[in-house]
């Protein structure tokens, strides 16, 4: 018969260690890991990163994000230094700023503090880079 090839889903799972981005409020834009399940629709968070912390409280899940990065063999309902000990080994912080999410954030945030003539820059920018793409495409057609 023919093989069978298995593989995981790429969903990913509300669990002890996930690694979640606030998506408002207070702690807009900030990392927490999952520390507690309350229930299915409510986690325990808590955040030790240096940069921007979050204190340990009950978050929704409808105002996080779940992130790719989970904190492996993180204890359920550990201590604030455990936590913090796991997300050091772990390198949270660095990980998620190489991420595009983190990127494309940082860039989304660039862009909305320039001012008008800024914008207006930006614009001519594009405007020129766009006229140089299309000019060398007609090139390669007219060429083909």
């Amino acid at each position: 018969m023919g093989d069978a090839e298995i593989s995981t889903s790429q969903w990913r799972y509300v669990e002890v260690g996930r690694v979640v981005r606030f998506n408002g409020g207070e702690f807009n834009g900030r990392l927490a890991a999952i520390v507690e399940i309350i229930d299915h629709k409510r986690v325990l968070v808590d955040g030790p990163s240096e940069k921007a912390p979050v204190p340990r409280h009950s978050a929704a899940l409808a105002h996080v994000s779940l992130t790719p990065l989970v904190i492996s063999q993180l204890p359920r309902a550990c201590g604030v230094g455990v936590l913090k000990k796991k997300w050091e080994k772990a390198e949270v912080d660095s990980k998620f700023e190489q991420s595009t999410w983190a990127k494309k954030a940082a860039q989304f945030q660039k862009r909305r503090q320039l001012n008008d003539f800024e914008r207006f820059k930006v614009l001519k920018l594009r405007k020129q880079a766009r006229y140089e793409v299309r000019k060398s495409l007609a090139k390669v057609r007219s060429s083909a």
